[in-house]
């Protein structure tokens, strides 16, 4: 699955949140957000490379133990990676941005900023960083580790 760095992304049209602590609860919704698209890499396609802040990529780990986002019973392996030394991942990461916007990356997102340099735009390392992680890390069900979840999310509790 490709998507140009901050192109929309249009890939579901609903987002849904898992609960972690139980792997069964979860809320959907359709987004009343634009949702943009970071860190959709494919192999043969150019994309951003250069250093990021050490904090970013603690942050953004931090918010992946945190947040489980449009889990697939399917895997998407790394491609930029030689074949059999893939990681996989198999969601997504959102991450507020300016009112309005949220980004939506997958869960490799980490893997190619540390394993292949991927420097991803400005904008969502600024709002990664702007992440209040004791307030996501505190969240517990039926809340969950992202502010714009809809009163009218469909949930399922049992």
């Amino acid at each position: 699955m490709f998507y140009e760095d901050l192109s929309v992304y249009d890939y579901r049209d609903e987002d849904a949140f898992t609960d972690r602590r139980s792997g069964f609860y979860e809320l959907w919704y359709r987004p009343a957000y634009t949702r943009l698209a970071v860190g959709w890499l494919e192999a043969g396609r150019p994309y951003a490379t250069g250093a990021v802040p050490a904090a970013f990529v603690e942050k953004l780990r931090a918010v992946q133990e945190v947040q489980w986002m449009n889990v697939c019973l399917g895997t998407h392996e790394c491609d930029l990676c030689p074949e059999g030394a893939a990681p996989e991942g198999n969601g997504e990461v959102r991450i507020p941005g300016e009112p309005g916007v949220a980004y939506a990356a997958p869960f490799l997102v980490t893997h190619y900023v540390t394993a292949h340099g991927y420097r991803p735009p400005q904008v969502f390392v600024d709002a990664v960083l702007a992440v209040d992680l004791d307030v996501w890390a505190a969240a517990r069900w039926p809340d969950v580790p992202f502010p714009w979840v809809p009163e009218d999310a469909e949930r399922m509790l049992e």
